[in-house]
């Protein structure tokens, strides 16, 4: 079955007040679902975003539930900002078909990009990292200006790692179980020159981004775990033995560097109880 996936990123906006209307907006937005397998609906404060599993070439599911949003925005009193309204195309078949036909939004057709920034990341349609790494790297070095600047001051080194904990770790972080295992070896050693220049400036040795992601993943997936209602539950599937998680299929590096094979990985690796 050959199939390949389209991905719609569509920002809602009150017409009205929306400090007036924060509860009414939230309120709404509960009742706007997606009725098809296929298309999955996430929703994030007035982030909207569809995402279609397309397959055969046929779209009809992944248009209705489109027009069904639009509906939805109308009857609601709430319009679609056309400005930060994308379609992103992933797609990665060795023979992809001729590009499809563009979404329509007032007359207009919806502009198709090859990135774009969702909750505060970017992902890129060929499911790469490198415009995120490169994002999170600027506003890094952005702020050991500051980490300087308190080394000058003859700051104590306990109040200099807590500064870089909270103002730089805290950005090389974001969404790091995310992206880290799928991010290349080139990146991944420009994200550890910012540690390196960090550890210069304080003069001790820092948690790597590798022992973060690591703790993390571990957090994050253990929540899971103990949440039968995360949709993302019943991937972590365990053993009859009931100490190790059933290993997750893989068929492309790409899949084997996401979160829930990493974060298998993880759990075995730890050899602590699930």
């Amino acid at each position: 079955m050959k199939v390949f996936e389209r991905l719609v990123l569509v920002h809602l906006k009150t017409i009205t007040d929306p400090l007036l209307d924060t509860l009414q907006f939230a309120y709404r937005a509960n009742s706007c679902t997606s009725s098809h397998q296929s298309v999955k609906l996430l929703k994030f404060a007035d982030d909207t975003t569809l995402i279609g599993l397309i397959s055969n070439g046929d779209e009809s599911a992944y248009r209705w539930e489109i027009e069904q949003l639009l509906s939805w925005c109308g009857q609601n009193n709430l319009e679609l900002n056309a400005l930060k309204t994308v379609e992103m195309v992933v797609d990665f078949r060795k023979n992809p078909a001729p590009p499809p036909p563009p979404i329509t939004l007032d007359n207009s057709p919806m502009a198709t990009v090859d990135s774009f920034r969702f909750l505060g990341t970017i992902i890129s349609r060929d499911l790469k990292w490198e415009l995120n790494i490169s994002s999170l790297i600027k506003k890094a070095q952005q702020r050991m200006f500051f980490l300087r600047q308190l080394k000058k001051f003859n700051l104590p080194r306990t109040m200099m790692v807590q500064f870089y904990t909270s103002i730089i770790e805290s950005i090389l972080t974001f969404s790091i179980t995310t992206w880290f295992p799928a991010a290349s070896v080139r990146d991944k050693t420009r994200l550890r020159r910012v540690i390196r220049s960090a550890e210069r400036v304080i003069g001790c040795d820092l948690p790597s981004l590798q022992a973060l992601h690591d703790s993390r993943a571990l957090k994050r997936a253990r929540k899971i775990i103990a949440d039968p209602s995360h949709p993302g539950h019943g991937l972590f599937s365990p053993l009859p033995s009931g100490k190790r998680l059933r290993s997750i299929k893989t068929n492309t590096v790409r899949h084997r560097n996401s979160f829930f094979p990493t974060a298998t990985s993880r759990i075995n690796m730890a050899r602590v109880p699930l």
